[in-house]
């Protein structure tokens, strides 16, 4: 299909523990499509984190291949790597890992100058990014003078400032309480309807996963529909 945007086949993860082999990942098949909304979940220790990182070129698979747009990403030298990740894809973390010196509105500036914008374009589009996440009013705020949720809004808005077509996102709602997480889930989902951006959404949180389209359980390294899905993905 012409609108598959990732997709990864027989993806394998094996880890060497001394004289043993852990198999993180065996043989994952995956297809995302342009705007869609995915969790992906499952136990700790699972091989989440795993798949995400190979997902997005961070981690090397011991076998298969991840295709963004039909190109094998693995085959690509690592400056064109970078560079994907940079314009092509946003990545949102657990914790936030923004830069505590610097405010709100640079921090989101950031991937901006990195893909060499002027500053002042880069200051204007992270304006508008924390404008669509709602912390316009907290533009010239440091990360310590902002809630967990709000430090998690930063991260997402930095994570879109280039107008990426998907994000991955790793326990995006994972340091938070159960009523910030909420919001940032309904956040996710807004900006996914308005901007047409692609979410992959890794979380143990069974409850929150459930609110999104397309639900998939990783389960001794394989990739499962839940019963909403069809047994194919």
């Amino acid at each position: 299909m012409n609108d598959v945007l990732l997709a990864c086949h027989q993806l394998s993860r094996v880890y060497q523990d001394g004289q043993r082999q852990l198999q993180v990942l065996n043989q994952v098949d995956l297809q995302l499509h342009q705007h869609d909304m995915v969790a992906i979940v499952g136990s700790s220790g699972s091989g989440k984190s795993t798949l995400l990182h190979c997902l997005g070129g961070l981690d090397q698979p011991s076998s298969g291949t991840v295709y963004f747009q039909g190109q094998a990403i693995h085959q690509w030298s690592a400056n064109q790597l970078a560079d994907w990740r940079n314009q092509s894809l946003g990545f949102v973390y657990q914790f936030h890992h923004l830069l505590p010196e610097f405010s709100a509105l640079e921090n989101v500036a950031m991937p901006q100058l990195i893909a060499g914008h002027s500053q002042r374009q880069a200051l204007q589009q992270a304006s508008a990014m924390l404008a669509l996440v709602g912390l316009s009013e907290r533009e010239q705020h440091r990360p310590a003078e902002l809630s967990g949720g709000e430090r998690q809004r930063v991260a997402i808005a930095r994570a879109l400032v280039n107008s990426p077509q998907l994000v991955l996102a790793d326990e995006p709602t994972g340091n938070l309480d159960a009523q910030t997480a909420e919001q940032i889930y309904h956040l996710l989902q807004r900006l996914n309807r308005e901007l047409g951006t692609a979410f992959v959404i890794v979380t143990h949180d069974q409850q929150l996963a459930q609110q999104l389209p397309r639900v998939l359980q990783l389960h001794h390294g394989q990739l499962q529909a839940s019963a909403s899905e069809s047994a194919t993905c």
